[in-house]
């Protein structure tokens, strides 16, 4: 395991300072910034700016710059926000993960049922309905789901508030302020949790046909085990393992937000910062926060690595 953790590790220095170079050159060539695009600043002071943020030196050594910032944990300033780029992952990245985390828990306890029975009734009325449901649910836009729960749950019931994280002007705290947070959340964690529900059943659905076609299922079924503890004990776990692979594209879902949903929702996340920033060309902001999806998609292949290592020792990886 030593040498294993020793050469993935090797590897995933070497590819984040690919990705660093990657990054900081695909947004340093970029024409145009934050400065040179504020009609607001005269020249003088466009020139004063870029002498102070050090944008007017040579792109190899605001590479080596920021390199160095960023291996101490300074991901740079933002221009738009004039805040320090890890000041606002603070502020705005836990509500993108308190959106992802719920949403994430109910995708795959649902899909994981569903398609348990869905693999276990093949070819019924069931399996055909979820089918037809999935692949329906996975051609609708995200956005036009967005707008019609809105319009519905909203707009015409007023059930729930429309978007935003908390009733306006509201001062709310204690058990007042969880319940409005719960009442904001409920119609972006529903179309998170519809969108990402498709393709992870059909991903459950596939793999519980396969294994319980296979001849230790049989075996379990011919001692005499009840059906649901040959379901869920033994098919159930096996078909689990290749799903440990998903692990590793979860960890910068959970941080990286949701761009859309959190735009339509105006929930204060960090995909709807991030979506600001392009439009005001606020590369530190945008270069630190694809900078740490890109830590994130790492670690995440690593764990996913570790844990299928330990759940299947057999396997190499």
């Amino acid at each position: 395991m030593s040498s294993f953790l020793t050469k993935r590790l090797s590897y995933m220095i070497i590819i984040l300072l690919a990705a660093s170079m990657m990054i900081f050159f695909l947004y340093a060539m970029t024409p145009g910034d934050f400065i040179s695009g504020n009609l607001k600043l005269s020249p003088e002071r466009k020139a004063e700016l870029r002498e102070i943020y050090g944008l007017n030196k040579p792109i190899l050594e605001r590479y080596g710059n920021w390199l160095g910032n960023a291996l101490h944990g300074n991901f740079g300033y933002s221009l738009a926000q004039q805040k320090p780029v890890l000041t606002l992952f603070n502020e705005y990245i836990w509500n993108s993960f308190l959106l992802a985390i719920v949403s994430t828990f109910l995708t795959w306890l649902i899909a994981v049922i569903i398609g348990v029975i869905a693999a276990y009734k093949q070819y019924s009325w069931f399996d055909t309905l979820v089918m037809v449901v999935i692949f329906a649910a996975m051609s609708v836009p995200s956005f036009f789901i967005g707008l019609y729960l809105i319009k519905i749950a909203a707009v015409d019931l007023k059930w729930l508030p429309p978007g935003g994280m908390l009733n306006t002007g509201s001062n709310a705290t204690g058990i007042e302020y969880v319940r409005e947070v719960l009442q904001h959340m409920t119609l972006p964690v529903i179309v998170m949790t519809l969108l990402g529900l498709g393709s992870l059943t059909r991903y459950f659905r596939s793999n519980m046909i396969d294994v319980i076609q296979q001849d230790y299922i049989r075996t379990a079924r011919a001692k005499g085990l009840k059906e649901r503890k040959v379901l869920f004990t033994h098919a159930l776990r096996n078909a689990l393992l290749p799903a440990i692979t998903l692990v590793g594209f979860e960890l910068p879902a959970l941080f990286g937000g949701s761009l859309i949903i959190e735009k339509i929702f105006n929930w204060p996340g960090i995909g709807q910062l991030y979506m600001q920033s392009f439009s005001l060309r606020d590369y530190p902001l945008l270069m630190g926060f694809t900078m740490l999806i890109a830590i994130l998609s790492v670690i995440g292949t690593l764990l996913s690595d570790i844990l299928y290592r330990i759940a299947d020792p057999r396997v190499k990886v």
